[in-house]
């Protein structure tokens, strides 16, 4: 059951991402295909494919704050609001995906 006070913002932009992975604050979950993955990801980052979410959501911390990431948002967005509905309150979209990730934060990330 979702926790309304502890249910942070769906939205979270990469530069924010950035700022909490220096502190060790937060968890990112890649939602993309392997494929995508070898091609460009965030270093330290968990790759759990969007079709596999459904039986595999366990794996993650219901406590944890989540950055869910894929290529541009729209997978994303999908995979936080059913972890959302599955009672991960922390879960939150990575705004623009790996590729705003590349073009804000790290340009050393390939963009595809």
């Amino acid at each position: 059951m979702k926790d309304e006070e502890t249910e942070l913002p769906f939205d979270v932009t990469p530069e924010e991402v950035r700022r909490r992975l220096e502190r060790n604050g937060l968890r990112i979950v890649d939602v993309r295909t392997p494929l995508e993955f070898s091609i460009a990801r965030i270093e330290g980052s968990t790759l759990l494919p969007l079709a596999e979410l459904a039986e595999r959501f366990a794996e993650l911390d219901p406590g944890e704050e989540l950055a869910i990431i894929c290529h541009h948002g729209p997978r994303s967005t999908q995979a936080v609001r059913f972890l959302r509905r599955q009672g991960y309150a922390k879960a939150r979209n990575v705004a623009g995906g790996i590729d705003a990730w590349s073009r804000d934060v790290d340009a050393s990330v390939p963009r595809y």
